[in-house]
């Protein structure tokens, strides 16, 4: 019994430390996503750039990924998919009323495979975005976000 508690004590000690260290590195993380994200626009020739990071909680169907503001009025989503088992990073463009106007790839991996990937993938992510971004954005308690 006694090793038991002892294992379970360890189980929960190390999911704690994660915990705390996810927490930690978010902003961090958020900070370098914008940097990267800037970076591609420039390369792009493209006037568009992420100004800030938002905080906005994810619900539990919402897609995990970063929230920005642009430097234009829309907002842009960036987050991930997996096709073949590779990371493709995307970003969405969410006009402010809530509808996504562009989903566009963010790095040349991604833009080689953009193509390939299923619409019904993109329409899924698409329905999400849009639905996250009408709930933290467009109601009364997002509106200040």
């Amino acid at each position: 019994m006694k090793d038991k508690a002892i294992l379970l004590g360890w189980i929960i000690g190390l999911l704690l430390l994660i915990s705390v260290l996810w927490i930690a590195v978010q902003s961090a993380q958020a900070f370098n996503v914008l940097r990267s994200v800037n970076s591609v626009f420039i390369s792009n020739d493209d006037s568009r750039r992420l100004n800030k990071f938002l905080h906005v909680k994810a619900g539990k169907a919402e897609a995990l990924g970063f929230w920005y503001l642009m430097n234009t009025a829309d907002r842009m989503f960036v987050f991930t998919v997996f096709q073949d088992g590779i990371l493709v990073p995307l970003g969405a463009i969410v006009s402010p009323n809530g509808t996504v106007s562009e989903i566009m790839p963010l790095s040349a991996h991604a833009v080689q495979i953009f193509d390939k990937l299923p619409k019904s993938i993109l329409q899924l992510y698409t329905g999400r975005i849009e639905e996250a971004a009408l709930i933290n954005f467009a109601s009364p308690q997002g509106a200040g976000k």
